[in-house]
């Protein structure tokens, strides 16, 4: 039989030049929809069962970064549950080549582990039924998507305005895998950080900003091509209204700890963008932030400090950045979190590599820094 290629379905992306060799397949990175950005990948080979195949991914070099592809490994499934990375992943002559042996004639391969619409849905069905949260809807993206947002917590004095977003760049999917591991500690009744959160904060959770380009297979832009982590100094309605409502709904609420849940393409490490290049940004803030981040690296091993952006890195973009227009406006702690597309160099996997579970298990330890944060403003 001859090999096949699909693509068509949720956050599949691929172009394909040939299949007629095995040992000679040759694939394009596909742009996002309406701009041209180019990384991320996901589609099905079909009747490869027990053949050494060789992809090659003939535009690498023109990916939006380039520099993310050495010490990168693809990673496969045969039943989009279980993903594993392939060994046989190198990068070379501005090439992506990627050699493998299926066992299964039916086997998924990703730039990484996806994070589907249909998982997005299931998880508010369980927020839903959480006596601790409810779900609502902010408004809908330009493709009418519902842009859905979880409320943990009740309105009150004491209790101050947490916000968290994740998947402001859609490719980006172990932003979503956080997500659900903070939502799921989060709202465990026998868990006491999360009892204590819960009594301490109203929590604005946001799991995935981008649904448009995530079930389209974007890396990094909305529908209308908006990188929406661009966005927030001037959001517009009709091309980004994702960020419009978010924006607007934080006015209404206001905002004492923001964080925004991204990967990283180049930098093997979890790491914080931090805000004191901000304008405004004081030495108050920066003990509050210190605090924060010092209770992140005693709860999980995988964060590090040591690694992570130069200063200067955004320039003139600084404030159309999330995290740094919220600093801005709220005065307050906020940042953005970086997690890897590779491994975290510091605690490597050989078969998984950096993946959902243990980006899971990051927004759970995420509770001890955010209940540090709370704790320490209330002394």
């Amino acid at each position: 039989m001859s090999l096949k290629i699909s693509h068509n379905f949720d956050a599949g992306a691929i172009e394909v030049l040939s299949l007629a060799d095995p040992q000679d397949i040759r694939l394009r990175l596909r742009a996002d929809n309406a701009a041209d950005f180019r990384q991320w990948f996901h589609f099905r080979l079909l009747d490869a069962a027990g053949q050494r195949i060789r992809m090659v991914f003939e535009n690498a070099a023109a990916a939006a970064y380039p520099d993310g592809w050495p010490g990168y490994r693809c990673v496969a499934s045969y039943d989009r549950r279980n993903w594993f990375r392939v060994p046989g992943t190198r990068y070379e002559d501005g090439q992506l080549v990627v050699e493998h042996t299926p066992d299964r004639n039916s086997i998924y391969y990703a730039y990484f582990e996806p994070y589907s619409y249909e998982r997005h849905l299931d998880l508010l069905g369980r927020v839903e039924m959480s006596p601790f949260a409810q779900v609502d809807s902010l408004g809908a993206t330009v493709e009418g998507r519902d842009l859905d947002r979880v409320v943990v917590g009740r309105a009150a004095p004491a209790r101050r305005p947490v916000w968290i977003i994740a998947r402001q760049h859609p490719g980006e999917t172990m932003a979503e895998w956080f997500v659900e591991g903070l939502l799921e500690r989060l709202l465990d009744a026998a868990d006491p950080v999360a009892r204590r959160v819960r009594e301490r904060a109203v929590l604005h959770i946001v799991p995935n900003m981008n649904p448009d380009g995530a079930v389209r297979g974007n890396l990094r832009t909305n529908a209308a091509g908006r990188n929406l982590n661009r966005e927030w100094r001037e959001p517009d309605p009709v091309h980004s209204p994702e960020v419009f409502l978010v924006r607007e709904e934080m006015e209404k609420t206001g905002c004492a700890l923001f964080l925004d849940i991204h990967g990283d393409e180049t930098l093997p490490y979890v790491f914080f963008s931090t805000a004191e290049e901000v304008p405004g940004f004081t030495e108050v803030t920066a003990r509050q932030q210190a605090r924060l981040v010092a209770a992140l690296a005693a709860a999980s091993p995988d964060f590090q400090t040591e690694h992570g952006y130069e200063r200067g890195r955004f320039g003139e973009e600084l404030l159309t950045l999330a995290s740094k227009w919220v600093a801005h406006r709220f005065g307050c702690v906020s940042l953005t979190l970086e997690m890897p597309f590779k491994d975290n160099a510091n605690l490597p996997d050989g078969q998984t590599g950096w993946n959902g579970q243990r980006s899971k298990r990051l927004g759970g330890a995420m509770l001890n820094a955010i209940l540090a944060h709370l704790e320490g403003a209330d002394a």
